[in-house]
This record gives C-alpha cells, sequence and structure tokens, in this order.
C-alpha cells in the first residue's frame, strides 16, 4: 500500500517548516548517527530514511496516534513504532557551544509545564494536569536553543529543577537570566519589592528591561508548542525528553535558515 506523505518539498516545510536544504541538512546528522541502519531483526526499513525521519517531525507536530500515521506514510502501525522509537533519539540538540572568550554572550532559562501521560515522570501541577518541568535556555540574540533539561515532575519549584539539572554547568562562565523564580540560584533575577519598601526608579527601569529581554525565552515556548507533542505527550520514559530534544532541534534549524 502507498502512502500519501513523502519527504518532498511541500510536505516538509508543511510538517516540519524547514526548506528542503535544512530538512536534508537533518536527514544527514541521523544518518551519520546511525539512523539508517537495519530494523528490528536486520530487516531492512520499508520507507527511506529521509521518510522516516518526516515521519517522526509529522508525528510530534500532530500528535495523531499510530494507527492514524501508518496510512499516511503506507506502512503498518507497528512499523510506525518502530521508526519512531529508533530516530527520536537521534534528533537531539547538537552540544551547546562554549562562548568565545573575551565576547560577552546572554543566555535565558525558564521552564515550561508540558502534560505527560506516564505518571512516572509528572505530578499533579498547577495546570490541574499531570505534567513534566522543562528547563530551556535560549541565546537571547540568536533565540537558538542552547540546551535543555531532563524533565522533571511539575510539582517541582523552577529554582529546584534548575538545580537538579546539568544546565548549570552548561551554563558556567556564561550570564544567565531568569524570572523570580530562580531567587538563591545564582542567576540574573529582577529586583525584588520589599514590603513597605517600594523599588526606586533605577530598580523598576531594571525589571522592565529585565522583563522585555526574558519574553524571548516565553516566544520561543510558544513556537515549541505549536508541535502539539508538547501539549499533551503520549510516550513514556524518555519520550518526552526525545521529543523536546527533537522540536528544538528543528525549531534550530528553522531559525537559521
Amino acid at each position: 500500500m502507498g502512502g500519501v506523505l513523502r519527504a518532498e518539498p511541500l510536505w516538509v516545510e508543511t510538517f516540519t517548516g524547514l526548506r528542503m536544504g535544512r530538512f536534508e541538512k537533518l536527514v544527514k546528522a541521523v544518518r551519520e548517527r546511525g539512523g539508517n541502519g537495519p530494523g528490528g531483526g536486520g530487516r531492512p526499513w520499508c520507507l527511506p530514511l529521509a521518510d522516516r525521519v518526516l515521519l517522526v517531525a509529522v508525528y510530534y507536530r500532530t500528535n495523531l496516534t499510530m494507527r492514524r500515521l501508518a496510512p499516511l506514510f503506507g506502512c503498518s502501525p507497528a512499523t510506525v513504532c518502530r521508526i519512531i522509537h529508533r530516530l527520536r533519539p537521534l534528533l537531539a540538540l547538537e552540544p551547546a557551544p562554549r562562548p568565545v572568550a573575551d565576547v560577552e554572550r546572554l543566555w535565558i532559562v525558564d521552564g515550561t509545564l508540558v502534560p505527560v501521560r506516564d505518571r512516572t515522570v509528572a505530578a499533579s501541577s498547577r495546570n490541574y494536569r499531570f505534567s513534566a518541568n522543562v528547563q530551556l535556555i535560549i541565546d537571547a540574540d540568536s533565540r537558538l536553543v542552547i540546551a535543555s533539561a531532563r524533565p522533571v515532575p511539575g510539582n517541582k519549584a523552577d529554582a529546584h529543577a534548575w538545580r537538579e539539572s546539568d544546565l548549570p554547568a552548561i551554563a558556567a562562565g556564561t550570564t544567565v537570566i531568569a524570572d523570580g523564580a530562580y531567587l538563591g540560584t545564582g542567576l540574573i533575577v529582577p529586583h525584588r519589592r520589599r514590603a513597605g519598601r517600594p523599588l526606586l526608579r533605577g530598580q523598576e527601569e531594571d525589571n522592565a528591561e529585565h522583563r522585555r529581554v526574558r519574553a524571548r525565552v516565553e516566544h520561543t515556548f510558544a513556537r515549541m508548542k505549536n508541535w502539539k507533542i508538547l501539549r499533551d505527550c503520549r510516550q513514556k520514559g524518555d519520550g518526552l525528553h526525545h521529543a523536546v530534544q527533537a522540536v528544538a532541534t528543528m525549531h534550530n534549524l528553522a531559525m537559521t535558515g
């Protein structure tokens, strides 16, 4: 049975937001990481690698069930499942580049709640759903995602999630700003208003500039949540972590060209 979707410019741009040149770069990276190896039992895949990468992107973009994805690519639901589990770790972000000496870089960190069905990685949180807290660092100038931490249960505060993650080590030596939830972490946070002690005019101006710059990470989260997998993740175990990494990878590729 032939499928409808193929790795052609129309479908690639519709579901990934990438031009064909950028998508081919993504496929090349997956190939170099071993993504073109045989399937289960050494059998060859029924779809070429580019179509398999597109399948994973369509799954993340639409959050369709595997049973519904299967006829779109002309394969069985079991094959769709194997492709997703085989390729999802290979779409991970590249390691964050270290800042060049004598070049001042500004990074922004924030967390967002992602609803998750797997209760081993989630907890009931302030959005009244079982969610996971995903921490992200972006570059303030380029708005590219620098790194993402492994999700933690959604009832953990942002400051606690930051300390538990590997993000502090990644951000060492770099100026990082955050909102007031990261008080006491050593990051640059807004001035706090004390009872009976209003902020000085200069502090108000600092806070306004801080909000203006920090809004860029909120915009990044909004763009990434156009991928519906980040609105209701049905994947278990590391599934959410792999989804965030893959979406961040495609976000970065789209932002750079």
